[in-house]
């Protein structure tokens, strides 16, 4: 047989339940259920268990990590490796079953960048009886605010624009006089590390300045 004869293509192999621990893991899990030896099985899974935990560290981190790598291993036998497991069992009907569909917010968003947690905000705001309470909350959903609007619009926006839009989320039950507290748009795009806008415009002005001087003089050379 050739070299190329010999080559065994993916399409061709049995397909992977887990593949994101590779082929050979997944050949250590058939060997596995190959066995007969009950005694054997349970030796060969630990020392699968233990080639899943390095190929997997970030699961380490996980909540009930051992728990999971143990649900993967039957998984990955497709619930066919009888070994005596230190968890319960998965229960293979209880894993297939499809999660349960999440409702879809129908409310809408007032002002898209803003988001739903702002209004959320804005109206538990409203809510409170507390006047300190309430001015410092205001204050900070103010300044959230003015920050979502410059992040989502690269742009500087006027502070009594975000007061109006304030008003206007509130049904004009939070009223801003003072907005003196936000913060400098320069300041907002340091802190996220975003490009001013400022100077782009500059560069597009002088741009169509000096191509609209091009023009006049290319249209002033083919009158002579």
């Amino acid at each position: 047989m050739s070299d190329i004869e010999a080559l065994e293509y993916n399409t061709a192999r049995p397909k992977m339940l887990i593949p994101e621990y590779g082929r050979n893991v997944q050949k250590m899990v058939d060997h596995a259920v190959s066995l007969s030896d009950r005694d054997e099985r349970n030796k060969v899974a630990q020392a699968i268990i233990k080639v899943m935990g390095e190929l997997k560290p970030e699961l380490r981190d996980a909540e009930e990590y051992k728990p999971k790598l143990w649900t993967h291993l039957f998984i990955m036998s497709n619930f066919e490796l009888d070994v005596d497991s230190p968890y319960p069992l998965p229960i293979k009907e209880v894993l297939d079953e499809k999660p349960q569909r999440v409702a879809y917010p129908q409310s809408p968003i007032k002002i898209g960048h803003y988001g739903k947690n702002v209004e959320k905000l804005i109206e538990k705001a409203c809510e409170m009886e507390d006047k300190d309470e309430r001015d410092a909350l205001i204050k900070t959903i103010a300044t959230i605010m003015k920050q979502f609007y410059i992040v989502f619009n690269s742009n500087s926006i006027e502070d009594e624009m975000i007061g109006d839009h304030l008003r206007k989320l509130s049904n004009d039950r939070i009223i801003l006089e003072d907005l003196t507290f936000l913060p400098s748009t320069s300041s907002i795009i340091k802190l996220y590390g975003l490009k001013s806008n400022t100077n782009n415009n500059n560069v597009s002005k002088k741009h169509k300045s000096k191509k609209r001087k091009n023009n006049n003089n290319n249209n002033n050379r083919k009158r002579h």
